[in-house]
């Protein structure tokens, strides 16, 4: 029929007036304000090779990435889900020494589906990212960054949801677990399942210590209380766990002397991206809305597969959700 000429692809949106203007004007503030801040403009394209792609940071896009052959040469290409992974390989490349790297972009995805459901799979992607520093002062950068930007497009009051994945990452090489185990285990801990975890942690023959361990960290979560709670009960019970609080209240102090209006809650069971996070993460959210408006953390050494394993942290948001949010 001729009206079905008309049918876009369900979570593929076209952007009109006066959204699209809406955008044009924030990307004009946003993109000056990043090369104020010291964020070099990168504009990667929107189709490389799989094997570029699809590692790093890249390794859990394949299910979301569009793959065709290329017919030059035979090979596979992918439509990028991700800009990240872009911008590793572009630093790995670019820079030759040891100095920071600070980078950002704006740019379309594809993705295969979406991430949340009624979500768009056509994306118009903002981050920023900062290669060669560690710390806290460099994770306390990408969040003021964020929360800056976030502010350009009028949102003034997010909610900011921040954790650490090192704490779940010292549990699970503390308890061994096989691949598929610590799989299931993930899942669990994604959906924060009670049940499903007691199931699992009589079945797996995770120690008392362990088990208990695991229960814990699924309601470690709140206001500052929760680092106390953490290291009461977590504490001792793998290397790398009091590192974590460490760094996560190094940040979270920051955050607070600059932005005391800021609400934060802390959530040790966050494991957004955990497959390559390395350390601080975190989300911002505006109340009463489930979708949030930016995320990032730290995800040392993704440029190693490039040649060159550097600190990494950074952030990225929905452009276009950004906006036309409170249009």
């Amino acid at each position: 029929m001729t009206s079905e000429r008309w049918l876009m692809p369900e979570g593929v949106e076209e952007i009109l007036p006066p959204d699209s203007w809406r955008m044009e004007e924030l990307r004009r503030k946003v993109l000056d304000h990043l090369r104020a801040s010291g964020y070099d403009l990168v504009v990667p394209p929107l189709i490389e090779y799989l094997d570029s792609l699809l590692t790093g940071a890249g390794t859990d896009l394949d299910l979301l990435t569009f793959k065709l052959t290329d017919q030059l040469n035979g090979r596979m290409m992918g439509l990028r889900a991700d800009i990240t992974p872009q911008t590793a390989r572009i630093d790995a490349r670019r820079n030759g020494d040891s100095a920071p790297s600070r980078l950002c972009y704006l740019g379309t995805v594809l993705r295969t589906r979406p991430e949340d459901l009624g979500g768009s799979r056509c994306l118009q992607q903002l981050g920023a990212e900062l290669f060669g520093q560690s710390g806290c002062e460099a994770d306390y950068e990408v969040i003021r960054l964020m929360i800056e930007t976030l502010a350009l497009a009028g949102i003034e009051q997010p909610h900011l949801d921040i954790g650490h994945v090192g704490v779940y990452s010292a549990l699970v090489r503390e308890a061994g677990l096989k691949a598929t185990a610590e799989r299931e285990l993930f899942d669990i801990m994604q959906r924060k399942s009670r049940p499903d975890l007691e199931v699992f942690i009589a079945e797996s023959g995770l120690s008392p210590a362990l088990g208990s361990a695991f229960l814990a960290l699924v309601d470690l979560n709140g206001g500052a209380e929760v680092i106390d709670r953490a290291r009461a009960e977590l504490g001792g019970l793998a290397p790398g766990i009091a590192l974590a609080l460490d760094e996560l209240v190094g940040v979270i102090d920051r955050v607070a002397a600059a932005h005391p209006q800021l609400m934060m809650h802390i959530d040790l069971a966050e494991l957004h991206g955990y497959r390559y996070k390395t350390g601080i993460v975190f989300a911002a959210f505006m109340p009463g809305q489930g979708r949030e408006l930016a995320r990032g953390g730290r995800y040392d050494g993704i440029g190693g597969v490039f040649g060159r394993s550097r600190p990494a942290t950074g952030f990225s948001a929905d452009f276009a959700a950004l906006a036309t949010w409170n249009a």
